[in-house]
């Protein structure tokens, strides 16, 4: 159980944005939901086999404490982590924490979920319908770089413009009234872009910079959306396009 919750960590609590998340899972599958506090990236994920500590609809809340557990090195080797359990309203046995307990039996914490209710009613309004996507890539390192270089050189920027050129996909920062600066992000594309929405440049490298192989689609909808296979999980993160 602990390199799932390593992996939920690291994929959502990683992007410095996300402090709770929403697990939902049963004998069939297992669905991880969130929602970044200033609504930049909403997240999908599922799990490629099903977690069978993770049963029933709970929150993960306050990810930094769960992460200051789990890099404990008392729990480095030989750890012992097992689910709590207790009654709801319904009188239904639901999940309602993580038990840590050192190899020794004599260091232990104790991580506690958030209710079904609780979760469910600070990420209801997660949901994506889904949109027509115009671009379809896979980034390469050297392009995730090119995009590191380009966002340093023009840090005043906190969006950047997508365009498809000539069969290309570039990255425009700033404007003619000011400083900027773009670079070909793709060299060979097949889709088409027509209309110039901006995206928040910390959040699409905050995304790339996580671990796994990756894709990146764009609408002219107004939605990107990163893929991110981390081996244990698909996880999908889904940009609104900037209003500002």
């Amino acid at each position: 159980m602990k390199d799932y919750l390593q992996d939920i960590v690291q994929h959502t609590y990683g992007l410095g944005t996300i402090d709770l998340v929403k697990i939902n899972g049963d004998a069939s599958g297992t669905v991880i939901n969130a929602l970044a506090e200033d609504r930049s990236v909403i997240v999908e994920a599922k799990f490629k086999n099903p977690v069978p500590e993770f049963l029933g609809v709970f929150g993960m809340p306050n990810l930094g404490k769960l992460n200051t557990i789990l890099n404990i090195p008392e729990y480095k080797e030989n750890a012992k982590l097992s689910i709590n359990t207790q009654q709801n309203p319904a009188g239904e046995t639901v999940p309602s924490g993580i038990h840590f307990e050192n190899a020794a039996g004599d260091f232990k914490n104790d991580y506690r979920f958030m209710s079904a209710d609780v979760v469910n009613d600070k990420l209801k309004a997660v949901k994506f319908k889904g949109v027509k996507w115009g671009v379809d890539v896979v980034p390469t390192n050297a392009s995730i770089q090119r995009m590191r270089y380009m966002a340093s050189a023009n840090s005043e920027e906190t969006t950047f413009v997508a365009k498809t050129e000539n069969g290309t996909l570039k990255f425009y920062f700033g404007d003619a009234s000011s400083h900027a600066g773009n670079f070909v992000f793709d060299g060979a594309i097949t889709g088409n872009l027509t209309t110039n929405w901006k995206w928040p440049v910390g959040a699409v490298l905050a995304i790339f910079a996580i671990p796994g192989d990756k894709t990146l689609k764009i609408s002219d909808e107004g939605a990107a959306m990163i893929t991110v296979d981390s081996g244990i999980a698909d996880y999908s993160y889904i940009i609104p396009a900037q209003t500002k």
